[in-house]
């Protein structure tokens, strides 16, 4: 596959971008040197290789998420420098 002035041209007016005639040279030339990468690509054997949601091999290292009781509000207002009744008290912000 390859692409011609008129497609260069084409995805530029969906992009909304506009391009001289050497800039649109440049776009095709370009963007065929990306589609014929992507074609040696699709000569390669991948046949029995797994599908890769990620590029690293890491196993996820959170712990599970497991809901615990919650803290007094005694207990969490004990190092407040300032509350107001059972919240804490904080400057106004606008």
């Amino acid at each position: 596959m390859s692409v011609t002035r008129t497609d260069v041209a084409y995805i530029a007016g969906l992009a909304r971008l506009s391009f001289s005639d050497e800039e649109m040279l440049t776009m095709t030339t370009e963007l065929n040197s990306i589609l014929h990468y992507v074609e040696k690509l699709n000569e390669i054997d991948t046949e029995g290789v797994q599908p890769l949601s990620s590029i690293h091999d890491q196993a996820n290292v959170l712990r599970d998420d497991v809901a615990n009781g919650s803290i007094a509000t005694e207990l969490a207002l004990k190092n407040a420098p300032e509350r107001q009744d059972r919240f804490f008290k904080v400057p106004k912000v606008l």
